[in-house]
């Protein structure tokens, strides 16, 4: 994993509530179904107001590992990139191929749409539970993949509910930066 520091640069990593998040487009951690539910989607859902939820069920839906955009309503992002993440079964159900897909989806709408900012949750780490540790690296490397590959330079935010994601989300980045 030799990535150049410039991407790297571009990630910050911060412990707090994604829904105030100042940026062109917040994820959400969604469900299927798209309509809410708890953790990260249910707060999101909530500070964005109603007409998220209007918006959402003209979407039909989104698989595990897909995304969706749609307006932001009442948060400062103009954007939320809605993507089911795997729910966790042992990790032999295709979980690690969802999640990467998750995170990759999600940098694809953010480049068709040209934004210029992201930030991102702990996809699937909640009540999906993926292992938080795996979930940092998945995360973080696609993103950077993504980055590189398809030449797209992005201001990533990692905004981390929990005090343990933020430290193995800046742990996982300083040891790339000392690679």
């Amino acid at each position: 994993m030799n990535y150049p520091a410039v991407l790297i640069d571009r990630i910050v990593i911060k412990q707090g509530d994604i829904t105030g998040e100042d940026v062109d487009a917040i994820v959400n951690a969604a469900n299927p179904g798209l309509l809410g539910g708890g953790g990260v989607d249910g707060a999101i859902h909530t500070a964005a107001g109603p007409g998220l939820l209007q918006e959402c069920r003209t979407l039909g839906g989104c698989q595990h590992g897909e995304a969706r955009i749609t307006g932001g309503y009442n948060l400062k992002a103009r954007y939320i990139i809605h993507t089911p993440g795997p729910v966790y079964k042992g990790g032999n159900k295709r979980e690690r191929i969802i999640l990467t897909e998750s995170y990759y989806n999600s940098m694809r709408l953010a480049k068709e749409h040209n934004l210029l900012s992201i930030s991102f949750p702990a996809i699937s780490t909640g009540i999906y539970g993926y292992p938080k540790e795996e979930a940092c690296e998945v995360a973080v490397t696609t993103v950077l993949d993504f980055m590189k590959n398809e030449n797209f330079v992005i201001d990533v935010y990692f905004v981390l509910f929990d005090r343990e994601n933020t430290e193995l989300y800046t742990s996982f980045l300083t040891s790339l930066k000392n690679f």
